[in-house]
């Protein structure tokens, strides 16, 4: 091999070569596009498809899907585009597929994912929905691989099977649940008009290099004095998303806090009251149209390029800037928060990055709210929290707002994983939905508002204000009460005795081999003769144990004394005759609960069904097989 030539990382590998123009129906897809309405037929065969000639398409909002090549009967390669002008990142991934047969299984390979560490290792898996099933569905683990393949020049490969059960239906593959441009302007149309009050004010902050609006949202409910002092600003939070565009999940974070902080909740009309919030939905708007993974048009990764941003590379960084620096610098205003949200592919849970500062009660003081937002937070991981000053994450939102905003500002980086969290105490992951997401953006809002009690700039309520006050059910009819109020007096403190107990026939059976350890020794009558068990204690038939046989007359003799269960005076054993049956028998003990220890009972149990074997799929021998020994659920 020559000096200076490479291995191309995106070499066809397919066992079909194609032609070098490109097919009628390709829509130039073979060049820096996504496909687009790209029929796949077997070689040797020519003219109209045929059902099961699989249909891949992605040209439409985030779509990303640069190639598709078939390489065997049922198994397709499949190549990612990168994002535009910056070849390096290839990660994000959402396609249709049609004109699919029934019961037709396939394998799907995406071969040049750049991210060798991510979750696919941890149990993440793409998501699916269909035409007729438009709810977003995960891959079963058992059906998706990550590895790195020799036939692919030792790249990662991730490769997932699956059946298409319905032929009129158009599936859908994503890494994650999409969030697109449209989708957002969209959401906020109606909230505009389901909420006529103006509970929070849309504004367009500047255009982005496609002439698109970069959206922000006041809500701002703060009644403005006629003079504001330094000693008494008013408070703003600022709350970014979307500077990535393939961590989609982080649209859904700030809608659940939009949803929140503009609904009737007594905290969400408590934050409108004291606080000004200013958000931006997307400031990336032109990445997520394209479908990119990290960059935006130019091919910059926006989350690096802050102290570096000029007016026509980066118009929606420039705006956000002199927005900051702008809320910052007035004598009316204090920024208190700039939290960026992203989205996380390697690690699981949600957690915060943070700075580090050389002032010892600035540096504590940062520490204070994402303390408080684990607490509320039940995904949360602290393991996974970060404070530090590095020089490569300079260019970043959190460390451009600590070196240059003044030293009252907060600015965190709130992560959210793209697949799961563990349950707290335990080993089992549970995946994220929409709306787990959008609780994470509830808790947030909750956080706000137990921070600022925290440092007293709101006032911590009365125990008898937060009492919950629970509700009647519709049905009852509440009595007529008195109109004149009198006070509740407190009751006095008197010492409780035990009441004496009123027995009757409950039919209770006393023969427990739980309850007999600390009772007293009983008398068992069994026909006419003894019975006797392994404790060497005597015990009578429960049915001679009804406490209608007892006698009135016997209770005198009974003490209470010391206990709660009565116990029969102390003489000597009856004798029982058999002709007349009126002996004198020792009282049962009042029965009581037992408590069962059930994980003594069933640990063995448990820990048995615990042992189980664990299967896996090779996927060679997929590969090998026919159609039938596939798997043949999703």
């Amino acid at each position: 091999m020559m000096l200076g030539d490479g291995v191309d990382p995106l070499q066809h590998t397919s066992m079909y070569q194609r032609a070098l123009e490109d097919s009628e129906d390709s829509d130039g897809e073979g060049g820096l596009g996504n496909v687009s309405r790209v029929v796949i037929r077997p070689p040797g065969h020519s003219g109209k498809a045929k059902r099961g000639h699989l249909c891949f398409d992605a040209a439409f909002e985030t779509g990303n899907l640069g190639r598709a090549d078939l390489v065997g009967e049922f198994e397709y390669d499949l190549f990612l585009r990168p994002d535009t002008c910056n070849p390096r990142y290839r990660f994000w991934f959402n396609f249709t597929v049609d004109n699919v047969k029934q019961d037709q299984r396939v394998i799907f390979n995406v071969v040049n994912i750049n991210k060798k560490k991510n979750l696919f290792k941890d149990g993440m898996t793409p998501i699916v929905k269909s035409s007729g099933r438009p709810k977003w569905q995960r891959l079963s683990k058992s059906h998706v691989f990550f590895y790195k393949s020799n036939q692919h020049q030792n790249n990662y490969v991730l490769s997932f099977t699956f059946a298409f059960d319905r032929e009129d239906e158009v599936y859908q593959f994503a890494l994650a649940s999409p969030y697109s441009y449209s989708r957002l302007t969209s959401y906020l149309s109606v909230l505009e008009t389901k909420f006529p009050e103006k509970r929070f004010q849309r504004s367009t902050l500047t255009h982005s290099l496609q002439n698109r609006k970069l959206e922000l949202l006041t809500i701002d409910h703060v009644e403005k004095p006629e003079k504001v002092d330094s000693k008494n600003k008013l408070r703003v939070i600022f709350i970014l998303a979307r500077t990535h565009p393939a961590e989609a999940p982080t649209s859904f974070v700030i809608q659940g806090l939009i949803e929140f902080l503009i609904g009737n909740h007594p905290i969400a009309q408590i934050l409108r009251s004291n606080f000004i919030f200013k958000i931006i939905p997307m400031i990336n708007p032109d990445g997520v149209f394209l479908g990119n993974n990290r960059c935006n048009l130019i091919g910059q990764d926006m989350n690096r390029t802050w102290h570096v941003a000029t007016e026509f590379s980066h118009p929606t960084i420039w705006a956000t800037k002199n927005l900051f620096k702008e809320y910052d610098q007035s004598d009316c205003y204090q920024i208190d928060f700039v939290i960026d949200l992203h989205a996380h592919a390697n690690l699981l849970g949600s957690f915060m990055y943070g700075n580090t500062y050389e002032d010892v009660y600035r540096y504590e003081r940062h520490l204070v709210f994402p303390k408080i937002l684990s607490t509320n937070a039940q995904d949360w991981i602290s393991e996974n929290m970060m404070f530090n000053a590095d020089d490569k994450k300079t260019g970043s939102v959190r460390r451009f707002c600590c070196e240059k905003l003044s030293d009252n500002v907060n600015s965190y980086s709130l992560e959210v994983s793209m697949c799961g969290f563990f349950l707290k105490g335990t080993q089992i992951m549970t995946q994220y939905t929409d709306d787990g997401y959008m609780r994470l953006g509830r808790n947030l809002a909750r956080t706000f508002l137990e921070y600022y009690r925290f440092i007293n700039v709101l006032p911590v309520p009365i125990t008898s204000e937060i009492r919950s006050k629970r509700g009647r059910p519709k049905t009852h009819c509440a009595r007529a009460r008195s109109r004149i109020r009198r006070e509740v007096q407190t009751r006095p403190k008197t010492t409780r005795t035990n009441a004496p107990i009123s027995y009757k026939d409950l039919s209770v059976c006393y023969d427990s081999d739980t309850s007999y350890d600390g009772s007293p020794i009983r008398t068992s009558y069994h026909g006419y003769g003894f019975g006797t068990r392994s404790t060497g204690n005597i015990y009578l038939n429960q049915d001679q144990f009804s406490l209608l046989h007892i006698q009135s007359s016997k209770f005198n003799t009974l003490d209470f004394t010391n206990e709660l269960r009565p116990r029969a005076a102390a003489k000597s054993p009856p004798k029982y005759r058999s002709s007349t049956r009126d002996e004198t028998v020792a009282l049962p003990p009042k029965p009581y609960l037992t408590i069962i220890d059930f994980n003594q009972l069933t640990r063995g149990g448990l820990e048995q069904a615990a042992k189980t074997k664990s299967s896996s799929i090779d996927l060679p021998k997929i590969r090998s097989s026919s159609k039938g020994r596939l798997p043949s659920k999703l």
